[in-house]
């Protein structure tokens, strides 16, 4: 038997009832996504704001369908969640991982577009004062969470500290150097965009440059003192639980409280990537997946 190749297999090991046949499909082309069930199943395209998008032609069942002519609305630039719904059932008992499809202007081609699909993933960051799971603006800040994503799933951020602690203000991390000069070798451009600097909000470390991003983030902590960075600043997720282990973080002894420098930077021991199951959706409190109101 022909073994199966290195993203036949990271596909499948991503996806388990939708399995898209590859993961970017240029201006006009098909895009197909397999459909995996064992039951009879729908198809349900939401916004990233969880709004559902109408079709006249659900698939049941196994079948491999082209979402262009389910879904028309993904013939327009925009963010998107596929969900797989067994008949009869709501869109927050889906199963399976729902898949996340970008539809980006395509820069040789006027008012053309391509399509880029990947799984809906969370991270959960583990400290000793705690976890903090986290879900990401796959929607406003795309290329910056797939930056972050990356990182944790190889590792980078294992071990580095939370350097930077201003009460009231935010937690900074993820600097390599632990002086808040270090990064991954590269910047991620800006993308500012609407999502507040509240409590609990991510958002990307930067020098006067404003696409010097690299792999430096913040935790925010009262929106009263991070608002001034609204559209300064790339939000790209929030920690969704586990604000007990930020509160823990921002107490911190500091040897320097105007520079924030603690006394022992508390260290993240693990940041692991998740892919969204039924069991375990973060995105429900944004919407994604939620039972309807």
């Amino acid at each position: 038997m022909q073994a199966a190749s290195p993203l036949v297999s990271l596909i499948m090991s991503l996806f388990s009832v939708l399995l898209p046949t590859k993961m970017w499909f240029g201006p006009s082309q098909p895009i197909t996504i397999r459909v995996d069930a064992k039951t009879p199943t729908s198809l349900v395209l939401t916004k990233f704001d969880g709004t559902a998008i109408a079709t006249k032609d659900a698939p049941s069942g196994d079948a491999t369908v082209d979402l262009r002519t389910l879904y028309p609305d993904l013939n327009a630039v925009g963010t998107y969640v596929l969900f797989a719904v067994p008949k009869g059932k709501t869109v927050d008992q889906f199963v399976g991982t729902p898949i996340v499809i970008e539809v980006l202007a395509d820069k040789a081609q006027a008012n053309a577009e391509v399509v880029k699909i990947k799984p809906l993933q969370y991270e959960v960051m583990t400290t000793a004062e705690g976890a903090m799971t986290m879900t990401f603006y796959y929607d406003v800040a795309p290329n910056t969470v797939d930056s972050f994503l990356r990182l944790s799933g190889e590792g980078y951020y294992d071990g580095l500290t939370f350097h930077r602690i201003l009460p009231g203000f935010v937690i900074q991390g993820g600097d390599p150097k632990g002086d808040g000069t270090g990064g991954p070798g590269y910047s991620v451009n800006a993308e500012f965009n609407p999502q507040p600097h509240k409590e609990g909000v991510l958002s990307m470390a930067r020098s006067q440059d404003p696409n010097s991003a690299g792999s430096q983030f913040f935790v925010c902590l009262s929106y009263d003192k991070t608002q001034q960075l609204d559209n300064q600043y790339t939000t790209f997720g929030k920690v969704v639980d586990g604000m007990k282990a930020v509160e823990k973080i921002a107490a911190t002894p500091l040897k320097d409280k105007d520079a924030g420098t603690p006394v022992n930077p508390p260290v993240i021991d693990k940041a692991e990537v998740f892919p969204v199951t039924p069991g375990h959706n973060p995105y429900a409190a944004m919407g994604l997946g939620a039972p309807a109101k």
